[in-house]
């Protein structure tokens, strides 16, 4: 997984750099291995009127491997913004791979009891069931 690193209102010092590196390559872990997936980090100071003191934000947005995903947190403290958004990216990246496998596993369940014929609530399978797809054994040639 490919990282781009971007700072906006702070200066980009190799320690954040390589903090920011070590949080988010954690991530490569959930995403599938052979994928192209580019993660998209910034990080900067937010100044805002209606917030006192020193405001840090993170960003992540993944982008690649059948995800698009995004996550941002504000914290006091960079470094604890940049640990959130790293849960955060894993959750919502987690839950992603959870949503697809619920939903291939659902259709596959759907097809199975069509096929068996097994009631399911208003729909009843093909009428000619599955009978004349089994099985019966190879027969003797005269």
């Amino acid at each position: 997984m490919k990282i781009n690193i971007k700072a906006t209102g702070i200066t980009l010092t190799p320690d954040i750099s390589n903090y920011v590196e070590k949080r988010i390559f954690t991530i490569e872990k959930y995403v599938e291995s052979s994928a192209n997936a580019v993660a998209q980090v910034e990080v900067g100071k937010n100044t805002l009127h209606h917030k006192s003191g020193d405001i840090f934000r993170a960003e992540v947005h993944i982008v690649g491997a059948g995800l698009n995903l995004y996550a941002a947190s504000e914290q006091s403290d960079l470094y604890a913004a940049i640990d959130l958004v790293k849960d955060e990216i894993i959750q919502s990246i987690l839950h992603t791979k959870g949503k697809r496998q619920t939903l291939t596993r659902k259709g596959a369940q759907m097809i199975k009891n069509a096929m068996k014929g097994i009631s399911n609530s208003t729909t009843r399978g093909f009428s000619w069931g599955m009978e004349r797809f089994r099985f019966k054994g190879f027969k003797k040639r005269p």
